[in-house]
């Protein structure tokens, strides 16, 4: 009997040649320190103060920036009879966007995910599942690459930081197998609808779409509440992680570099974020 194989995903040929031209384009090492200039130079510079950062002429220089307006990853304006190169911010989101895609990590960003098992019921946690979520969230920094904590926090310490209504609890085989709380990112006013997520799931039932049915009640709840911004931060080499969030609509704003240290070491992390739909 013949086996059948998954379809592949195939990425559109459109997206495909969009993305070969921006890598193509970093192909170039001077190109790469030419954009990291003017990235980090907020007003931008000019072409003589490029020629003379990256020690190149000024005709190879116009060259390169040529060829990054391009593509769009700088903007260019004359003033006076210089030209000034400032960097286009859109392709600091742009960039993590398409590796991404490349990866296969992105979809059709969904509401929530869609493919939950029958046999989870997700519901908010009561006083009796502390010593649950201790336990999971100890098995969870077991892994190494779920958190930057060492030791599982006190239950005083979470029930003060999660938000009170946006605290689920996972049930399957009649016990407890998984949570998922939201934290508020500040006090300020202005960032009332922004909030900080965590999902973990009992070393026992990860790979049986736990951390999904968790998923898709927070970012539910997180809507109707009218919370308008969910964000978290994924280790790198965390790939079920970052599928898990993607399958949810969290979307990839950058890699933030060696964040934190995690015994000793320092790590990276993926910031994801979700903006509700209707807001």
């Amino acid at each position: 009997m013949p086996i059948a194989l998954p379809q592949a995903q195939v990425l559109p040929t459109t997206d495909a040649a969009t993305y070969a031209e921006w890598f193509a384009c970093l192909a170039e090492p001077v190109r790469v320190r030419l954009l990291h200039a003017v990235a980090t130079t907020p007003r931008g510079l000019t072409i003589g103060a490029l020629t003379e950062i990256l020690g190149t002429s000024q005709s190879t220089t116009s060259h390169h920036v040529r060829k990054l307006a391009d593509v769009g990853f700088v903007h260019l304006e004359k003033v006076g009879t210089a030209t000034v190169v400032t960097v286009n911010e859109a392709c600091c989101s742009g960039l993590p966007h398409a590796a991404d895609a490349v990866m296969g990590l992105l979809g059709p960003r969904p509401c929530c995910p869609d493919d939950v098992p029958a046999d989870v019921t997700v519901r908010a946690l009561e006083p009796g599942d502390w010593a649950a979520v201790r336990r999971i969230y100890g098995e969870g920094i077991t892994t190494g690459i779920a958190t930057f904590e060492t030791t599982v926090p006190t239950r005083a310490s979470l029930d003060a930081k999660w938000l009170p209504d946006h605290r689920w609890i996972a049930e399957a085989d009649g016990q407890v197998v998984g949570w998922t709380a939201a934290s508020p990112v500040s006090s300020r006013d202005c960032y009332a609808g922004v909030a900080e997520t965590s999902v973990y799931v009992a070393a026992s039932h990860r790979g049986r779409g736990i951390g999904k049915a968790l998923l898709r009640k927070q970012v539910m709840a997180a809507d109707d509440a009218g919370i308008w911004t969910l964000q978290t931060s994924v280790f790198t080499d965390n790939r079920a992680g970052l599928a898990l969030h993607h399958s949810a609509g969290y979307r990839t704003v950058g890699v933030r570099e060696r964040i934190a240290q995690r015994d000793g070491q320092w790590h990276d992390t993926v910031f994801l974020e979700r903006r509700n739909p209707v807001s």
